[in-house]
């Protein structure tokens, strides 16, 4: 086969593979909490990872996270939940995008409430001039957001890394 040819196919055989993928990949948030809730006994456990570009992405992600923390309450009423923010998205957090993002604001303080803490990772925020006091007391400036996760698997809890639906 001509080097040009195997190199399109191998294109159309990964692109293909991509689209098989794609579907199952996002209904893997709901798929990991329907395992855990068909469980006997659950993990210590459970912090839902959000790494995204998007700055916008907590608009779907607070929701999800909202409604599997229910989920997981119901069954297990004991499970640790815990949230760990550590990309672009955690930025709509700040005390200054409180008013664009009143809903996430208002379901962040709810999990919290509901002993549900969530992180944001410092770093990050250092990287772009900001640091704990331009975030809401609500929300948990971590020095790393990487490294909140390591602590709470090392405590038992199972990662859940967030894909949109």
């Amino acid at each position: 086969m001509h080097p040009q040819r195997r190199k399109h196919r191998l294109i159309h055989l990964f692109l293909a593979g991509l689209l098989l993928i794609g579907p199952a990949a996002q209904a893997g948030n709901q798929d990991a909490i329907e395992r855990l809730l068909a469980q006997d006994q659950p993990p210590f456990g459970v912090v839902f990872e959000i790494v995204e570009r998007n700055e916008d992405a907590l608009q779907w992600a607070i929701p999800a996270i909202n409604r599997y923390a229910r989920q997981l309450r119901e069954r297990f009423p004991d499970i640790g939940l815990a949230v760990v923010s550590h990309g672009r998205e955690e930025f709509a957090l700040m005390k200054s995008r409180e008013a664009d993002n009143a809903d996430v604001h208002r379901l962040v303080r709810s999990l919290v409430a509901d002993d549900v803490p969530v992180h944001v990772c410092g770093t990050l925020a250092s990287w772009h001039g900001k640091d704990a006091g331009d975030f809401p007391d609500y929300v948990d400036v971590t020095p790393a957001g990487p490294t909140a996760i390591r602590n709470y698997e090392a405590m038992g809890y199972l990662l859940i890394e967030l894909k949109r639906e």
